[in-house]
């Protein structure tokens, strides 16, 4: 049994949504994105040196296109090869694909969230909220704690799923795990201050490249999910820190009818950032709401998906 790329690729979005990563795997090995961490933490130990930090960086940078890359091209030509059977290759690149998808676990991180918050248990909400925002979250208001779940709801749709997915149908399993490698690399040392400024520059780049695309075609999907935000996002996308989260966080804030991004708090360092969108700040509603328009554009992403693969 063989599968088309399109055809793969709607395999693991339904695969991944259905299963997600098993627990008992996680507690076992481990997920594929904490072994990456580990390879970028060798070579930010090793080549993160002061008079070097630019140029090592750079080469970091090639080494994870390099090894993510050639990791999914060595699999990839294992499966046209046919050693040990076509079907067992095909399930092994459906099975890898799911690891780079976050459909269910962002739903997850999310929805738990958003339950507590909608109880009136701040306390609860601001717990859960730490462990999928990078912003502190001790002084947030309900408000404050709606608008960064919404906010990395939009922006990981983009890099958690959107991002993923493109790649794969672009260049198979060598592009979804080049990208993955490329986006970790970007979580972990894409910083601008004193140590990663220079040696997380190329990632970080590279990481705005890749996702260039993507977050366009987010930005699209969640406004046709919302049924509108097309004017929010065209006009405030570009009020974005980042060139490529506006698209997704203004087509979300349009979509729902309220403002996100304003100022925000990271590790103590207050961030001036742009409001995106017009309406009020939302509430726990808004934010049940945006996972509702989260699962529509994620279907819809499955039904491009599936047309694509009915195409070929």
């Amino acid at each position: 049994m063989t599968l088309d790329r399109p055809e793969q690729l709607l395999a693991a979005l339904l695969a991944e949504a259905a299963l997600g990563y098993p627990a008992w795997l996680l507690r076992r090995v481990g997920h594929p994105v904490t072994w990456v961490g580990r390879l970028i933490a060798a070579m930010d130990q090793c080549w993160n040196r002061e008079r070097y930090r630019l140029s090592g960086g750079i080469a970091a940078m090639l080494v994870l296109l390099a090894v993510g890359g050639g990791t999914g091209w060595m699999i990839e030509h294992l499966m046209v090869s046919g050693w040990a059977g076509g079907w067992v290759w095909t399930l092994a690149i459906i099975l890898l694909a799911t690891t780079g998808l976050a459909q269910r676990s962002l739903w997850s991180h999310v929805s738990a969230v958003a339950a507590p918050l909608g109880r009136g248990d701040a306390e609860g909400a601001r717990t859960a909220l730490s462990l999928v925002v990078g912003r502190d979250t001790a002084a947030l208001d309900e408000a404050g704690i709606a608008a960064a779940g919404i906010e990395t709801l939009a922006e990981s749709f983009c890099d958690g799923i959107v991002a993923p997915a493109f790649w794969f149908a672009l260049l198979g399993l060598p592009g979804l795990l080049a990208f993955k490698f490329i986006s970790t690399a970007d979580s972990m040392i894409g910083h601008r201050d004193a140590r990663y400024e220079l040696f997380g520059k190329a990632s970080a780049r590279m990481d705005d490249a890749m996702n260039w695309v993507p977050a366009r075609l987010s930005g699209v999907l969640i406004c046709l999910a919302g049924c509108g935000g097309w004017q929010v996002m065209a006009r405030d996308a570009g009020r974005h820190l980042s060139p490529n989260a506006g698209w997704p966080e203004s087509a979300m804030a349009g979509a729902l009818g309220v403002t996100l991004g304003g100022g925000a708090c990271y590790d103590g360092e207050w961030i001036a950032r742009q409001p995106l969108g017009d309406g009020p700040r939302p509430c726990a509603a808004d934010l049940r709401r945006a996972l509702r328009v989260f699962l529509v554009a994620g279907g819809l992403l499955w039904l491009g998906v599936g047309v694509l693969a009915w195409l070929r």
